[in-house]
């Protein structure tokens, strides 16, 4: 692992696991048609919630920027170690944007990796990074990586007071049973 980046552009960087990572992002609702148009949850937010969750985003985007001039480490154990955890993540990932996006806009989402977790969005985007960030040996991109799951839980219960006020009982129902994060107690 080395703290100081190569900068290198190229065919084999770490924009190749980034970039499929947003394919869920822009093409999963063009097949949710019937989602509902115009619900920000972001409304519910106080200035430091808002500020967390402009934050996660900014990460996001330096992480792919940052990917763009990363290259994998091919043919080295950190890249057969990062490899399937980013794998795993990305499938994840994507299971939870089809389940959001088969799920008709007046229920609570509760199917696939919505099951284990009140936000599996997060949690998996982590393991793609996380992933990336060993299958490149970049020190820095895991630490963007850990900055970046430090702000969820800034702005999650206002998520899920928009949740409530949305769904009522059904999403209490949700809390009731699915821990908001994996194997971590169940909260209200």
């Amino acid at each position: 692992m080395t703290l100081t980046p190569s900068f290198e552009i190229g065919v084999w960087n770490a924009w190749i696991p980034m970039l499929v990572s947003l394919i869920p992002v822009f093409f999963i609702p063009l097949i949710a048609k019937s989602r509902e148009k115009g619900v920000n949850f972001t409304a519910a937010f106080d200035k430091k919630q808002k500020n967390a969750h402009v934050c996660v985003h900014v990460i996001y985007l330096l992480l792919a920027i940052y990917s763009i001039f990363l290259p994998l480490k091919l043919e080295t154990l950190w890249f057969y170690v990062g490899l399937p955890i980013c794998l795993v993540g990305l499938i994840m990932y994507t299971i939870g944007f089809v389940n959001i996006a088969m799920t008709p806009p007046d229920r609570v989402v509760t199917t696939g990796t919505y099951r284990y977790t009140r936000h599996p969005m997060y949690l998996t985007s982590l393991l793609v990074f996380i992933g990336i960030g060993i299958a490149s040996a970049s020190w820095i991109f895991l630490l963007l990586s850990i900055v970046y799951m430090i702000m969820p839980p800034l702005f999650v219960d206002a998520e899920e007071r928009f949740c409530l006020d949305h769904y009522g009982d059904a999403y209490r129902e949700y809390m009731n049973r699915t821990p908001r994060w994996i194997g971590m107690p169940k909260s209200g």
